[in-house]
């Protein structure tokens, strides 16, 4: 029996490894700067390998999303690569990525009329070794069209994220996490003008292997900060929900 349960075991590890996650041991080198958010990740490591979907039904969460994976490309892209940013209809303002440390001029931004063209040049994108992340902005996402891009990323290891509208069909993918970035009020410092800095709700809510969950986060001018343990709703949820309903 102690055969068979080290050999699942040796699996089971092989598997996550493919699938762009590392040990324990080697997790400690590849933090991305998440805080306790990436020990909800097997070996408390965010996966690079593997693809992330950001569930983004209102222009707020949207916003709110463009904004957090701006960070994430920041660490993604320090080594000087690239990532390329792919949509039908993009709203986003390459210069306000600065904000989040990411350099927009070394982001090609790619726009498109169909989501298929959004698919095809996401999944060839993923194939470019050189690439540290692809960005796709998509309203649906299918299953066999979820497994040639993660197929994609196992072969090169870049990251892909992808902010998909349609909340309704999220079963039908297998993306390594689903997150819901929802922005939240910011908090000015005391005696100063102006706004704080941003500031979300992020909901972590399918992780492959993992640990799902929910916190505040917000950008520190350099570096993502955990704000406060997150209560189960908030008002601005709760009214999004109901709209949803």
């Amino acid at each position: 029996m102690d055969m068979k349960r080290d050999l699942i075991h040796k699996l089971q590890q092989n598997i996550l490894m493919w699938q762009g996650y590392r040990p324990t041991v080697a997790a400690s080198s590849e933090q991305i700067g998440l805080g306790v958010i990436e020990s909800a990740f097997p070996g408390g490591v965010f996966p690079k390998r593997a693809i992330h979907e950001f569930i983004t039904v209102f222009p707020e969460q949207a916003a709110a999303s463009g904004g957090f994976i701006a960070g994430l490309l920041a660490v993604l892209m320090d080594g000087g690569a690239a990532c390329v940013w792919v949509s039908t209809s993009r709203r986003l303002f390459p210069a306000a990525l600065r904000a989040f440390n990411a350099d927009p001029e070394r982001i090609i931004f790619v726009d498109v009329k169909t989501e298929k063209d959004v698919l095809w040049i996401m999944e060839e994108a993923l194939k470019c070794e050189g690439l540290a992340a692809v960005v796709a902005e998509l309203n649906q996402l299918s299953l066999t069209a979820s497994r040639r891009l993660q197929l994609a990323v196992e072969e090169s290891g870049v990251t892909g994220f992808i902010l998909r509208k349609e909340a309704r069909k999220t079963a039908g993918s297998v993306t390594a996490a689903r997150w819901q970035i929802s922005p939240l009020p910011s908090n000015a410092e005391d005696g100063l003008p102006g706004l704080g800095f941003p500031r979300w709700q992020v909901e972590l809510q399918k992780v492959r292997n993992g640990n799902p969950g929910s916190w505040i986060l917000e950008w520190a001018g350099d570096a993502f900060v955990e704000v406060a343990p997150l209560q189960k709703e908030n008002i601005w949820s709760e009214d999004r929900n109901r709209q949803i309903g």
